[in-house]
């Protein structure tokens, strides 16, 4: 048998079940009527948006928090110690990225950490021995 031959006994078969399970048994009917029921439920309610508080208060503030600790580190800076810089001789830490998930924090790359080739004492020996 061709497929064109089965072609033509099979398809009146099945749009007859096709209409029968839609039409006849309701599930058509089912299906708009849930449809219309799930779409007249959704009324969209919009808000608008507060109103952003104005940006020149803030620098306004920032502004005078710079100034205070300006006053109180000159204040500071002035007379204490005797004179005597306590950070003389350091480097400023470097500045670090955000921490993300995953990231390892090894110390400064610059550090060349300790040197641990005497630790295990004469074990070095005895590997050079052994090759």
């Amino acid at each position: 048998m061709k497929k064109s031959e089965l072609k033509k006994l099979i398809k009146p078969l099945v749009k007859e079940c096709i209409n029968e399970v839609l039409l006849e048994e309701g599930l058509l009917s089912n299906v708009v009527s849930e449809v219309a029921k799930g779409m007249q439920g959704q009324t969209i309610v919009s808000e608008a948006a507060p109103a952003p508080k104005p940006v020149v208060e803030n620098k306004q503030k920032k502004q005078a928090a710079i100034a205070q600790r300006r006053k109180l580190m000159d204040a500071i800076g002035n007379d204490a110690y005797n004179g005597v810089d306590l950070f003389e001789g350091t480097t400023p830490m470097s500045s670090q990225a955000e921490p993300r998930a995953g990231a390892i924090d090894l110390g400064d790359p610059g550090d060349s950490g300790v040197d641990i080739s005497n630790l295990i004492g004469g074990a070095t020996k005895m590997w050079d021995l052994m090759k």
